[in-house]
């Protein structure tokens, strides 16, 4: 797999709000829709690191192959280095969904065209502070973690 080739530019609201705002959503709508509050969710995380790729002279993409293995954000600097990076609301279950997703996907990149990826991340809405997996390397950052 060349890894470049099967990126793009997703296009997604500014601020989710508008989506929400479209839906009707009152306050307490995503506690009872987890699909959708994850879907904004992604929207406003791929918003705030589309602000730190560019302090980082970096651009953001989406990432799908022919067997529908996706990523959800690739951070690709103009150096060549890039990071996989894999939304998720949060929970022990999502955060592992979301490695697993990284281990696959870093594991089909072809290195004899490309570097591995720099690193590799699992973006949660919640949680108190960063760290990084022993078994994996795998990061797991909750978004206001984030800093331009």
């Amino acid at each position: 797999m060349y890894f470049a080739e099967n990126t793009s530019d997703t296009r997604y609201f500014i601020d989710p709000s508008i989506a929400a705002g479209a839906l009707s959503v009152g306050p307490e709508d995503p506690l009872n829709d987890l699909r959708t509050c994850g879907l904004m969710f992604e929207t406003m995380a791929v918003r705030d690191l589309r602000v730190y790729a560019d302090s980082l002279s970096g651009k953001v993409f989406h990432f799908r192959n022919a067997d529908g293995l996706e990523c959800d954000a690739v951070l690709h600097r103009r150096n060549g280095t890039y990071g996989l990076i894999e939304i998720k609301l949060g929970g022990k279950d999502l955060i592992e969904k979301g490695a697993d997703t990284l281990k696959r996907l870093s594991a089909k990149i072809n290195t004899d065209k490309m570097p591995k990826p720099s690193f590799m991340m699992v973006l949660t809405a919640v949680g108190e502070y960063a760290y990084q997996r022993k078994q994996d390397d795998i990061w797991v950052i909750p978004i206001g973690c984030l800093k331009p």
